[in-house]
């Protein structure tokens, strides 16, 4: 459903673009609500829409048989669902799943790709973007293969919160073991020993942090290695957000 008044938080990518450049950009988006859980787009599938988080945030998520989804990446206001248009690609690569209910800019994909032709700032802005996306994802990989449940916690835990714009957030045990792609009872266990340090507060599937610092030094590399990243391709412009931190 559409809003009648975007909220103040910027997404930016959007926010890196020259000033005119970024005016007449967000004349043609139009202000959604991200709703919790709802599938925004199925790998396989054409990109019938791009979204630029504001409050919200979506995960990335791919499907193998007999198995629960399993997270990949997560895109907050620092990026943008549907940057493989830039690529002259128009098929879903991961299927794109709300995992934070909140606003977001909407574009239509045709509309996008018409920006693309004539915008060559939004070129040279994604190419850098799909760096930062694509090492996140292999990053990911990695950290799911070799890393221990409570650290890979710590890590999903602190990549929401830089993305929710709140201290809390609401989700299940069974959502996030879906998420991580271990069993209910690892998380439950690894969720109950962060609690117990005073990291998290967690009721009913509400988590509050509680210890940014506490979390960061529980968490794996993985973290930080994304973060870093980011912070060095994608310079936020003059006047737009901070940079994205794991320090607070």
């Amino acid at each position: 459903m559409s809003l009648a008044n975007p909220p103040p938080v910027v997404n930016r990518l959007i926010a890196g673009l020259p000033n005119k450049s970024r005016e007449h950009f967000l004349h043609r988006c139009e202000t959604v609500y991200l709703e919790f859980g709802s599938t925004l787009c199925e790998r396989g599938q054409a990109f019938r829409h791009v979204y630029f988080p504001l409050t919200g945030f979506i995960s990335l998520v791919t499907v193998i048989s007999d198995h629960p989804p399993l997270e990949m990446g997560l895109i907050g206001n620092e990026g943008m669902l549907g940057s493989m248009l830039a690529l002259g690609v128009n098929r879903v690569p991961l299927r794109g799943v709300v995992q934070g209910s909140g606003t977001a800019l909407r574009m239509s994909a045709a509309l996008f790709r018409q920006e693309l032709r004539n915008n060559p700032s939004w070129l040279r802005l994604l190419n850098r973007y799909l760096y930062v996306l694509f090492a996140q994802l292999a990053q990911t990989a990695a950290c799911n293969r070799f890393h221990e449940v409570d650290a890979r916690l710590a890590r999903w835990l602190l990549m929401s919160h830089d993305r929710a714009h709140s201290g809390s957030f609401h989700l299940t045990h069974q959502f996030l073991a879906d998420m991580l792609g271990v069993q209910r009872s690892a998380v439950t266990i690894a969720a109950g020993a962060l609690q117990q340090r005073g990291l998290i507060h967690y009721s009913r599937g509400d988590i509050q942090v509680l210890s940014r610092q506490g979390l960061e030094e529980t968490a794996c590399e993985c973290y930080a290695v994304v973060i870093d990243t980011y912070n060095q391709l994608l310079s936020p412009a003059p006047g737009a957000a901070a940079e994205l931190t794991h320090t607070h």
